[in-house]
């Protein structure tokens, strides 16, 4: 994950010294489990959203549609003409 960031050890390191600095020491072990449980919190929401439109997606392929009734068909002959078919001098 770091690789992501291109960050290397002294760019780290400098990062944890200037938190250190401003938060002090005793702060940091309290924002770093408020970190790690937001972290867990946001992948347990992906996971469920991930879950949830995957059951949708599998409803969808697995549910067929009905056909429709015989006297409820269209066919080109029983459209109504549009409004191309209004004479041009109206």
């Amino acid at each position: 994950m770091l690789a992501l960031f291109n960050l290397g050890g002294t760019e780290i390191i400098l990062i944890l010294a200037i938190a250190l600095l401003l938060f002090g020491g005793k702060k940091l072990p309290e924002l770093a489990k408020g970190l790690g449980q937001g972290i867990k919190e946001f992948k347990k929401a992906t996971g469920n959203a991930s879950e949830t439109v995957r059951e949708a997606m599998e409803d969808a392929s697995t549910r067929r549609l009905s056909p429709a009734p015989a006297d409820a068909e269209r066919t080109a002959s029983t459209v109504s003409p549009g409004p191309t078919d209004v004479p041009a001098n109206v």
